[in-house]
């Protein structure tokens, strides 16, 4: 075949995340959306608001609501392209809950009753110890197979998880024959670990109930300023980067690194004779010039709602014919009728 004829080579998929619940944070912004907009070129990329997930604990109906909204705002603000990328709430593609159904009945409860984050979030929902919260990791198979995602950028916390869609299907593949792709993990070139403000040998959460432990992206200068300036360090005085013995002054290097974009040395030799104050005031200002174009981009989307729900409309039509196809296949192969295709618009 000459090379004018040949068929232009498909770009892996990458399928990511993020749980509309807390606000998302700069450790979210650094570890996730910084490297979703480098990616979104180089890969077939789909980003989800996993908003089905949220529902494994309590919420306002209203405010989940717009939270998803918010999140999706989000991120267009830091720069997902959705012409470049699909971006998608969870919910408006029903396949992902299909699909989850069929995966349900080949994962074994033992696998299930082994995750770790089930183990976590009963501790932490008592009063909520539902099904759901138990199948979750189902339905993050569901989530990664229904679009044949090649990769997977997952932190610590969700490797479980995706051992166990990896598992699931080499196991519907041997039984059915070849019908998904076994997803692998993806570890960005360049990330950067934020840690929590007040305790910073923890990871930065969005969902930390002690909001003086992250910097939401939405936080105001005047926050984001008060927030660096409370930030836990130690009763020494020098600027220097060990995560060891200066977990909190190291946080801040790390910070101001990765959002000013040089190695870690350079920026802890630019504070050479300078003390803690002057690290948090200028870590707080690389943070404020940071957020200051996202913010007023994000308040740009969130005015034009009609906008927002088209981008998301055709969001969900490019997910669902996708997710259709693939729930066809499986729907054959385990010996159901498949239905008829998704009418489009």
């Amino acid at each position: 075949m000459s090379e004018s004829t040949q068929q232009p080579q498909k770009k892996p998929v990458i399928l990511s995340g993020i749980q509309p619940s807390g606000q998302l944070a700069l450790g979210n912004y650094v570890g996730a959306l910084k490297n979703w907009v480098e990616l979104q070129h180089q890969y077939d990329c789909v980003f989800l608001v996993v908003d089905l997930h949220a529902l494994t604990v309590k919420q306002v109906p209203a405010e989940l609501r717009n939270r998803c909204l918010s999140f999706a705002a989000q991120y267009i603000a830091c720069g997902i392209d959705p012409e470049a990328s699909t971006i998608v709430l969870q919910s408006h593609v029903p396949q992902h809950a299909e699909l989850a159904w069929v995966l349900g009945t080949m994962t074994y409860m033992g696998e299930l009753s082994r995750m770790t984050q089930f183990k976590d979030k009963s501790a932490r929902h008592e009063d909520n110890i539902n099904s759901g919260l138990f199948t979750y990791p189902v339905l993050m198979a569901a989530d990664i197979l229904i679009y044949q995602a090649n990769l997977v950028p997952v932190g610590a916390d969700q490797k479980q998880h995706l051992e166990l869609a990896r598992d699931v299907a080499q196991r519907f593949n041997q039984r059915y024959s070849e019908t998904f792709v076994t997803p692998e993990i993806f570890v960005p070139k360049v990330g950067a670990r934020i840690m929590a403000l007040q305790e910073p040998t923890k990871k930065m959460s969005k969902s930390d109930p002690n909001p003086e432990n992250y910097i939401a992206v939405l936080d105001t200068p005047d926050v984001i300023r008060r927030k660096f300036k409370r930030a836990v360090t130690d009763s020494e005085t020098e600027i220097r980067y060990d995560v060891e013995k200066k977990p909190g002054v190291s946080n801040l290097l790390t910070i101001h690194a990765a959002l000013s974009n040089q190695p870690v040395e350079v920026v802890e030799a630019s504070f050479a004779g300078k003390g803690y104050g002057d690290l948090k005031s200028e870590v707080a200002d690389v943070v404020v010039a940071t957020l200051e174009p996202f913010q007023k981009r994000y308040a740009e989307v969130m005015a034009d709602k009609a906008g927002l729900e088209q981008i998301l409309a055709r969001g969900s039509e490019k997910a669902r014919s996708r997710a259709w196809k693939t729930l066809s296949k499986v729907y054959k192969k385990i010996g159901l009728v498949p239905a008829a295709p998704p009418a489009k618009g």
